[in-house]
């Protein structure tokens, strides 16, 4: 009976199995190319090698994948775990630990567009670090005099933006810095020349924008590089992209967001012929304003002439005056008055005491009789053989008693 020989088996090394399945995977075009459905876990981003690795699984399998720096660095958006995404890749297998995996080449959000999604993700992570607060715009400059613009130099926008600042402001100057607006370039330059605007200390305001476009034509204005240069900007920034339905991160990080180039070249600068018509309404009102103070002021100054003259020197001295001449008057009736009342009563004690002075009684008839110095009221008190004196009226008469008869008079009545 018959027998076949069975070949001697082949030990392989575990090095020589992986090698021989990655060449057997490898060498499958139809593993080559793959596009693969799954939502990411185990998210592994090394920042500093650029490569991401993760998995891809369903409801029932798990495959381990990786994105080498080269390929991820053109991902429009951050993957993050349990997000579904759709790969292309090939199928490999990592020798060093005999795993095979899909070596992803690209990859888009599952059900959204990758730029959107990276939008949407740069935005909420710049919001959550403050890049979009209130507080931190500056207000626009009132009267710019230089107004800086980056932007395209062959664009529709930096001539509607020059024609725009002329008409409305002639006295003031537009520098522009001629940028891309568009492809990979036009971040970098962006950046840089908002950088060297702001650095120079030329600029009252800084207008950054382009016109219209897809979104892909306006995503350098996404960009997180730029987003951070215009925060940290001196120098307000009117953002300018697109028309009035497009909207950057440039925007909400910007100072002051115009819907249109045209629109920011309006808010920099102020209209001439609006402050025309307004400063002639100031000045009206502050004629209207100075009459009438004018008017207040000379009925002041004619109340307060009024007041100085009631209480001036002059007034204060004429009423003095009036006061002097009246207590004048007052003193003169007074002292009047009482040398009257004094005249009268010194007549009165006049006649008293002419009616009591024995002068006046000689003149009636009567006489007084002195004798030794003393007055004789009584014949008896007479000394015999010495002389007396009589006081008549009108003299004296020297006289002797030699006899005394005292015998009261008798009284006729």
């Amino acid at each position: 009976m018959y027998s076949p020989k069975i070949p001697k088996p082949t030990v392989l090394s575990v090095s020589q199995l992986n090698y021989y399945i990655k060449s057997v995977l490898e060498n499958d075009p139809r593993l080559n190319v793959v596009f693969l459905a799954g939502e990411i876990s185990n998210l592994t981003d090394h920042y500093r090698s650029g490569h991401i690795y993760l998995s891809l699984k369903d409801e029932q399998s798990v495959l381990r994948a990786v994105m080498f720096a080269g390929n991820a660095g053109r991902l429009r958006f951050r993957p993050q775990n349990g997000m579904r995404v759709l790969c292309r890749g090939r199928i490999s297998l990592y020798e060093p630990s005999g795993q095979y995996q899909l070596y992803i080449e690209d990859m888009q959000p599952d059900g959204v567009g990758a730029l959107a999604l990276a939008f949407d993700q740069l935005k909420q992570r710049l919001e959550s670090q403050g890049l979009f607060a209130r507080e931190h715009k500056k207000p626009l400059p009132r009267f710019p005099k230089t107004v800086g613009v980056i932007t395209s130099p062959t664009g529709a926008a930096v001539q509607d933006i020059r024609n725009i600042l002329y008409r409305r402001y002639p006295c003031v100057d537009m520098l522009l810095f001629p940028v891309l607006v568009q492809g990979e370039g036009a971040p970098k330059q962006l950046t840089d020349a908002l950088r060297k605007l702001d650095s120079s200390g030329v600029c009252d305001v800084i207008i950054i924008g382009r016109g219209g476009g897809s979104a892909e034509d306006l995503w350098a204005f996404n960009d997180e590089g730029l987003a951070r240069e215009i925060y940290n900007c001196r120098t307000p920034v009117i953002s300018a992209v697109g028309h009035e339905t497009d909207f950057t991160i440039c925007d909400f990080v910007a100072d002051m967001r115009a819907p249109t180039p045209s629109a920011a070249a309006e808010l920099a600068v102020p209209d001439i012929a609006e402050l025309r018509t307004h400063y002639r309404s100031q000045l009206q009102y502050l004629e209207h304003l100075i009459n009438n103070r004018m008017r207040s002021a000379d009925n002041t100054l004619l109340r307060f002439l009024g007041r100085m003259a009631a209480s001036g020197p002059e007034m204060r001295s004429q009423r003095l005056r009036q006061h002097y001449q009246l207590t004048a008057k007052r003193l003169e009736s007074g002292l009047r008055q009482r040398l009257s009342e004094s005249e009268l009563m010194l007549r009165r004690n006049a006649a008293k005491l002419e009616s009591l002075n024995p002068i006046s009684v000689l003149g009636r008839g009567y006489t007084i009789t002195e004798q030794n110095g003393s007055i004789i009221p009584l014949a008896s008190q007479l000394d015999r053989d010495k002389p007396f004196t009589v006081i008549f009226s009108d003299g004296r008469v020297e006289a002797e008693c030699t006899e005394k008869n005292a015998e009261a008079p008798q009284n006729t009545e």
